[in-house]
This record gives C-alpha cells, sequence and structure tokens, in this order.
C-alpha cells in the first residue's frame, strides 16, 4: 500500500496566492496550453510581481497546484466571469485542498479540532507539535529531510494562509474569525461534492466542512434555510436524508451564476 500524501514544505511556504492565482485565471486561455498561459502571465505580468523570481514562483505554484482545462476549469470560469471575490475564495480553498493534502490535513485535523476547543490565540510554536506527529505516521512520504528553520516556516506558513482565507486574523498571535461560508460558496460546494459522492449523508458529515470551521449542525441549518427559501430541497428523516439541487452538476451551477 503506497503513501496516502505526499509532505511538501515548498508550497505550504508558498502561500495562498490568492490574488495572484485569481489574476492568472481572469486572462486564462483556453486555446493555449497551461504552459503557454502561465508563461504569458508572467510576460504581461498579470500578477503584478515585483521581481521576474517571484512571477516563476507564482507560475510553479498554479502550475502545480491547479488543472485549469480540467477539474479546476469551474474555478478558472467563474474568475474569468468576474465572480465576487468573497464567493470565489472560499472555492479556491477548497480546489487547492483536493492536492495540497498537507494543508487540508492541517485545517481539519488541527485547526478545525483548536477552533472546538475553544483555543484562543494561536502561535506558530503551537502547530509544531502537529508538524512533528506526523513523522510518526507511516502512510506519509516527506518530500526533502526539513530543518528546524524549515519546521517553524511551515508553521507560520499554515497560520498565513488560514488568516489568508478569513479562518483567522492577526500577525504573530492569531485568533479565530467570525468566519461565515457565502450563501453561492455553500451552495457550490454542495454540487461539487455531489459530482463525487450520491449519499447526501455522508455529503453532511463530510470533513470537507472543517476547511471553513463548520460541523454537521451548521451544515443542516444552512441545508433547512435555504430549503426554506427554495433555493434547493432538503428532506430528513432520522439517519436519511435528501438533497436536491438546482444543478445538475458544479460546472453547470457555475454557468448559471457566471
Amino acid at each position: 500500500m503506497g503513501a496516502r500524501f505526499k509532505v511538501s514544505s515548498c508550497l505550504a511556504i508558498k502561500g495562498s496566492l490568492i490574488d495572484e492565482t485569481y489574476a492568472v485565471f481572469c486572462g486564462w486561455d483556453y486555446a493555449a496550453s497551461k504552459t503557454d498561459n502561465l508563461k504569458r502571465a508572467r510576460e504581461e505580468n498579470t500578477i503584478g510581481a515585483k521581481s521576474a523570481n517571484w512571477a516563476q514562483n507564482v507560475s510553479w505554484a498554479v502550475s502545480r497546484r491547479f488543472d485549469p482545462a480540467g477539474r479546476d476549469r469551474p474555478l478558472v470560469d467563474l474568475a474569468k466571469s468576474g465572480c465576487d471575490r468573497e464567493v470565489w475564495q472560499p472555492l479556491l480553498l477548497y480546489h487547492l485542498t483536493r492536492d495540497e493534502l498537507l494543508v487540508r490535513d492541517f485545517l481539519v485535523h488541527w485547526l478545525y479540532p483548536q477552533f472546538v476547543a475553544g483555543a484562543y490565540r494561536l502561535r506558530a510554536e503551537d502547530v509544531l507539535p502537529y508538524l512533528y506527529s506526523l513523522s510518526k505516521k507511516k502512510d506519509i512520504a516527506w518530500s526533502g529531510n526539513w530543518s528546524e528553520a524549515t519546521t517553524n516556516r511551515v508553521a507560520s506558513g499554515l497560520l498565513r494562509l488560514a488568516v489568508d482565507f478569513g479562518l483567522l486574523t492577526g500577525t504573530q498571535s492569531r485568533e479565530f474569525a467570525s468566519y461565515h461560508l457565502p450563501e453561492q460558496s455553500f451552495m457550490y460546494l454542495l454540487h461539487a461534492m455531489t459530482d463525487r459522492e450520491a449519499n447526501a449523508r455522508r455529503i453532511i458529515d463530510a470533513e470537507d466542512w472543517r476547511l471553513y470551521l463548520m460541523d454537521t449542525a451548521d451544515v443542516e441549518r444552512e441545508l433547512l434555510r435555504l430549503h426554506q427559501f427554495r433555493k434547493l430541497h432538503y428532506e430528513v428523516a432520522g439517519s436519511l436524508a435528501q438533497i436536491k439541487l438546482p444543478a445538475a452538476s458544479a460546472a453547470e451551477y457555475v454557468r448559471e451564476i457566471g
């Protein structure tokens, strides 16, 4: 059995790159290759990079993280249509963490439990035990040998990423923000999850919601609210649940709201 996921320091340290990714996707040309699109973004400096080196770093990160012509196309389509950044940003996190498994694991299995436990202030040193614990897991493959300095940078980078996505606030000492997932973002996520999972109960209970500091009860409340306003159909009877969405897929939903 192979490793469940690969731990890499590079992408955690690079950061969220929210503004840069949005800018690159706004100008994306589906008729051109990924390589040509990223080359044009560097040459035209659509991301506003202050140096060629930073432009190259952004290009590498976007190339590594996303498949704009494939599974990440809805995210690109939304950027190209001028989607409100408040709506688009949470979707970027969802797409990002499908391959950025360290970021996903950190948010779901460390940050969310801290939130539930009522943690007040979080610092980089609080994240270190979590990172050290990963070395004890057999289903993880490490990318290179991390020095103490690298581990510290990753810890800081993970907290900074949570700040970028609005989950935390602060600089050196972080605190949980009063986060609310926008309605259209919630609807998109429901469609995206339904694309890969038909069971409504599993969707409601999915770990994905922890990325946004939501538990099952939060998801159920939002479903009931949207059902009340006839934006979807939601029925629940004991452990059984049924969700009927307005669009047949995430891609179709994007076309409707784009």
